[in-house]
Formats: C-alpha cells, sequence, structure tokens
C-alpha cells in the first residue's frame, strides 16, 4: 500500500462526487457508481446512503479492492473499514461539504446509523 499525495487528497476532497468501482471475482471491473466523498486528514472516506444491503457497499466490502476516480484522479484502492474514532470528523465533514442539499439527504450519510457503512479508501501502488 502507498499513500495519497497531497495533490490527490487535495483534488478528491474538492470534487463533488466521486466515482467508485470493485471487482468481480474473475478480476474484471463493475461498473463505476457515483457517491460522495470526503477527506479527512491524509485519508479519503465514502458512506453508503442506504445502509448496507445498497448494492455498490456490498461488492466493494467482499471485493475489498477497487477503484477511486475524483477530480482527475484515478487510483486504485483498498476498502477498509473506517476506525470508530473518526466518525465525528467525517459528519463534521460531511455536513461541511454537502449541506448545501438539504438535511434530508445529507442525512442519509451523517449520524450514527452509518458508522457501520463507512469505508476508508487506502490508495495502493
Amino acid at each position: 500500500m502507498t499513500t495519497w499525495t497531497t495533490e490527490e487528497l487535495d483534488r478528491i476532497g474538492a470534487a463533488d462526487e466521486v466515482e467508485v468501482t470493485s471487482y468481480r471475482p474473475d478480476g474484471s471491473v463493475r461498473p463505476a457508481v457515483t457517491i460522495w466523498a470526503v477527506r479527512s486528514g491524509d485519508d479519503v472516506y465514502v458512506r453508503s446512503a442506504y445502509g448496507p444491503d445498497n448494492g455498490w457497499f456490498r461488492r466493494a466490502r467482499a471485493a475489498g479492492v477497487g477503484r477511486l476516480r475524483a477530480g482527475g484522479v484515478e487510483r486504485e484502492v483498498t476498502f477498509e473499514s473506517a476506525d470508530p474514532g473518526v466518525h465525528a470528523d467525517l459528519d463534521a465533514a460531511y455536513h461541511a461539504k454537502y449541506d448545501r442539499y438539504g438535511p434530508r439527504i445529507v442525512g442519509t450519510v451523517v449520524g450514527p446509523e452509518v458508522v457501520d457503512v463507512t469505508l476508508r479508501l487506502v490508495p495502493r501502488s
């Protein structure tokens, strides 16, 4: 594994939406799904707005690896569970970045209900 560059973090953090893909068991890439992502420190996180049964989330969790595309950045990533200590910071990051869309929509990606559906995206070399 490797780390994000400052430029990658800035570009991903500034992107309103990201595209996430995961790999099928045969190694082929699934179609991209457009979702929201936030940067917290030197990490990038995504959350499943509609719980653990959301298709992209189930597939990303099962595959463990995939690809992120945002702000002109495209990187292979590993999907990891987020550390429990980051969730308050992530909620604040989602509010800061997306509150303009209204509380009904932002409410799907903040709060205690999304702790178990939060993934940290770790770049792979």
